[in-house]
């Protein structure tokens, strides 16, 4: 019997009809507002319409699966589950169910966990999968073997990028999706893997000037961890920086809050303030990063 491997994400609209029934999933069955659903349509309509994501998913996932059959022929299926989107993960959980699995290895495609991303999507797919299976939750990632040295370089070539007689006044700013700050107090260690990921890749690139910031924090009330972006941006400028790298180290992919709120929105605030931002590229199907993750769910077995 093959080892199942339930490959997790975010998820995103496929056409530009499907926003708003998954804007309702997001917020739980309850349909947003019209000012907020004209808000996301317009973040998507800024970026093509709508987002590359579900391609690019869904190629991480072949090249998972290229990986590890040519590695270890006829002892993976990989099968692909979305926490927002069709195929939903419950269902591709049901499959391996139903196809009479006993082991399945879980696997979301972000290198940092927490209880109010990677963790929920970990225990739908454990209820689904009921306790006949062996269920296998591979948490975060970031320091399997090869990544940050992947994200090192990948600081590396945007640094190429920026003139000689300004590295001196370049910093580079390493981002992951803001969460609700009430997960510090249940202790979260979120932001703290953000941070230790964050040194690593600058340690490997050999970076003395870096710093964190938060990105995307959601439309709600609650108050979310930051400092945001923008503002450090400001801060950044206001300290005499001249030049950012912007490393959004928390996606693999390249997706809304990437195309959007990076190299639209962040780079539209460094511009106003005459900074010169340079992002680092996306990850997305490479196949040394193809080879990581396929490593990373070896070892999980």
């Amino acid at each position: 019997m093959k080892t199942g491997v339930l490959v997790m994400a975010y998820g995103t609209p496929t056409t530009p009809d499907d926003v708003e029934a998954y804007y309702t999933r997001i917020r739980h069955g309850r349909a947003p507002t019209p000012e907020l659903l004209s808000d996301l349509v317009r973040r998507y309509n800024a970026i093509g319409g709508t987002s590359p994501l579900a391609k690019r998913t869904g190629d991480q996932v072949r090249g998972i699966a290229a990986a590890l059959e040519a590695s270890s022929p006829e002892s993976f299926d990989v099968r692909f589950g979305s926490k927002y989107e069709p195929p939903m993960l419950e269902d591709a959980a049901e499959s391996f169910r139903n196809d009479g699995f006993t082991k399945v290895i879980g696997l979301v495609l972000a290198p940092h966990s927490s209880s109010m991303s990677t963790a929920q999507y970990m225990s739908r797919a454990r209820e689904t999968l009921g306790e006949a299976v062996q269920f296998i939750e591979v948490g975060e990632w970031y320091e399997a073997p090869g990544f940050l040295e992947l994200i090192a370089s990948r600081v590396n070539e945007a640094l190429a990028k920026v003139p000689s007689d300004r590295l001196s006044t370049t910093e580079v700013l390493f981002s992951a999706h803001s969460l609700p700050e009430r997960i510090l107090a249940a202790g979260d260690n979120y932001p703290d893997q953000l941070r230790e990921s964050a040194a690593q890749a600058a340690a490997v690139a050999g970076v003395a000037a870096w710093d964190i910031a938060w990105q995307s924090a959601g439309r709600t009330a609650d108050p979310w961890i930051g400092p945001d972006i923008l503002q450090v941006l400001r801060d950044k400028r206001a300290a005499g920086v001249t030049d950012i790298v912007s490393c959004p180290i928390g996606f693999v992919a390249d997706h809304l809050e990437v195309l959007f709120d990076i190299d639209i929105e962040a780079r539209g605030v460094a511009n106003e303030i005459g900074l010169n931002l340079v992002r680092t590229e996306s990850l997305n199907d490479d196949r040394a990063f193809m080879e990581i993750l396929a490593n990373v769910v070896r070892s999980a077995t």
